[in-house]
């Protein structure tokens, strides 16, 4: 048995399909069926049931092919490790977060990191949490940044500090320059333009309206975040966003509710057991000091100082 074989078995179970798994090889169709036949030989057991019109893993297959992709993650993991450079003149880092993180956060961490360690490059993605886990899990990124709770087997998180959502508006809005606070009930009466459903902070939005019996009046839904708070800011439209995304905008007025959303924790994942490299440990350091600044962002706002936001 080569480390060809269990690309190639993998690339048949994938495709379903010998010609299809081949083409995405660069190999002959003949070729992959040879190599397959000479790994089952190997193991002495058949892995793939090839008597229907697509191709599928036997029993044996389905336990195999496991083991080999967890071999070719760990090899891969090696590999990278042999080149990892420990004092950080070079080296690479993967790293996603989860959106709402691009427009308060990853900026200016990114921009110190990249001041300490400019030998690092970074690979960075902007991914719901679902597929950031998913993602460590398959070997395709190194750290995620998104919430604590219930992570997927293999996934473990680092709380690095906690997060406040409050209710914005435009200077349009009747609500906005008000300092006593919305009850939440009160929130059913104003139309809502709000991040869609595959955002980790519209679950959490829609947990708290239901939780205080509040069906939302939800004029637009997007996926962006700048374009919620220009919407916003023109409109007579609320919305529901990170205190530090929109305590820096003039043309936003934080409104204060009653009760108020609860807060979540910010953490740092990574897949348990999985080699982590200098570039990573480096990063999770840096990470890990800036969660004191932000918890004070959250509570007091954008600093007005230059230091960052």
């Amino acid at each position: 048995m080569e480390l060809r074989h269990l690309r190639y078995l993998l690339a048949v179970a994938e495709h379903a399909n010998f010609t299809r798994a081949a083409e995405a090889l660069h190999i002959s169709q003949p070729t992959l069926s040879q190599q397959i036949k000479q790994l089952e030989r190997s193991l002495r057991v058949q892995l793939l049931d090839r008597s229907g019109r697509t191709v599928r893993l036997t029993d044996a297959g389905e336990v195999y092919t496991r083991y080999a992709r967890r071999a070719l993650q760990d090899l891969a993991a090696g590999a990278r490790a042999v080149l990892d450079v420990q004092d950080l003149s070079r080296g690479t880092l993967r790293l996603a977060v989860t959106p709402t993180f691009t427009a308060y956060l990853i900026g200016p961490l990114v921009a110190d990191f990249h001041a300490r360690h400019a030998g690092i490059s970074l690979d960075l993605r902007e991914l719901p949490q679902d597929r950031i886990e998913a993602a460590l899990l398959a070997d395709e990124l190194d750290l995620g940044i998104a919430f604590s709770g219930a992570h997927l087997p293999g996934v473990s998180g680092t709380d690095l500090f906690t997060e406040t959502l409050g209710l914005v508006v435009g200077p349009g809005h009747a609500c906005a320059g008000r300092s006593s606070a919305l009850p939440a009930g009160e929130l059913a009466g104003h139309p809502l333009a709000l991040l869609s459903g595959d955002f980790a902070t519209r679950r959490h939005i829609d947990a708290y309206l239901a939780g205080h019996g509040v069906t939302p009046r939800i004029a637009v839904e997007a996926n962006s975040i700048n374009a919620l708070t220009e919407i916003v800011g023109r409109s007579a439209l609320a919305t529901v966003l990170p205190d530090a995304i929109t305590r820096g905008p003039a043309h936003l007025h934080p409104v204060p509710v009653d009760p108020p959303l609860p807060a979540r924790t910010v953490t740092l994942l990574r897949r348990e057991a999985a080699y982590q490299s200098a570039a990573a440990a480096a990063f999770t350091a840096l990470a890990r000091r800036w969660a004191p600044e932000q918890d004070g962002l959250q509570e007091n706002g954008a600093p007005q100082d230059g230091s960052p936001a």
